[in-house]
């Protein structure tokens, strides 16, 4: 019993050849992939399961043509980002680094200073860091639309409401 691998380019398939049976999985082409529009209330979440959920959309892994070297995900907008929670004692104590490049000059911000000057930069490192670390997660990164009160300039795309479980 022989077992091959083909993949053929021209029908997008890739076949899977175990004795006398053949198995075909069907590739989506990326014009063909359809994108939908949510709008995720961030209001009295934890940041953390909130993160997972939306990095799960934005990469596809709802989706049964999920694909991991394509973009099959939707977009999505969060609104009510000020309003986004924080178990146990992480608001004093985790901390944000950023670093300018030069000797001796990373800076540390906790979480309660981030959440106060720029909320949606807390939801977006959350998200960021949970996707590839290549060209592809940047651009599923790109997907996500992300606003410290509850109106979005994105009302013309007519996003559905999304429901997620926290």
């Amino acid at each position: 019993m022989s077992n091959a691998f083909h993949y053929r380019e021209d029908k997008c398939l890739l076949q899977l050849e175990i004795g006398a049976y053949r198995m075909t999985t069907p590739l989506p082409k990326v014009n063909e992939i359809e994108r939908k529009w949510y709008v995720v209330d961030a209001s009295d979440k934890v940041l953390g399961r909130l993160a997972t959920q939306i990095a799960t959309r934005l990469r596809g892994k709802h989706k049964p043509i999920f694909t991991p070297h394509l973009d099959t995900g939707d977009f999505i907008v969060v609104v009510n980002a000020d309003k986004i929670r924080l178990t146990g004692q992480k608001l004093d104590k985790k901390l944000y680094y950023r670093h300018s490049g030069y000797l001796g000059s990373m800076k540390a911000v906790t979480a309660r200073k981030l959440l106060e000057t720029k909320p949606e930069k807390v939801i977006q490192l959350a998200v960021k860091r949970m996707l590839p670390k290549n060209r592809l997660g940047r651009s599923q990164l790109k997907k996500l639309k992300i606003y410290a009160g509850p109106q979005h300039p994105h009302q013309a795309q007519v996003p559905e409401q999304l429901q997620l479980n926290s």
